[in-house]
């Protein structure tokens, strides 16, 4: 389950360097989908990270690198200090709050 939680984070990092954009904001359902298509295959856990990840107050712009097709290395290089330091949190979050749904 470690493993699971750890993808899901290592697959969260890339959501927060984007630019910011006029389009709609990323919904809840929109990450956990994305989340999912990456490889977290658990649905409930990719449910409870993604509204984790949401609540974390990263921005806009970095979720919706998140939801984007892409390699989560390539786009981890792109994070400012602040979406850092949000992935951090919302990390130790799923470990506490999401694990025990996922397993």
């Amino acid at each position: 389950m470690r493993i699971c939680l750890i993808a899901a984070a290592l697959i969260a990092l890339p959501a927060l360097s984007a630019c910011g954009s006029d389009e709609p904001a990323v919904t809840q359902a929109e990450l956990s989908k994305s989340l999912q298509d990456k490889g977290l295959k658990d649905v409930s856990l990719a449910d409870c990270a993604a509204q984790v990840f949401l609540d974390s107050g990263m921005s806009q712009g970095g979720l919706r690198v998140m939801v984007a097709n892409g390699q989560a290395g390539d786009q981890a290089k792109e994070l400012n200090e602040e979406d850092a330091a949000k992935v951090g949190a919302a990390q130790a979050k799923i470990a506490a709050e999401c694990v025990k749904l996922g397993g």
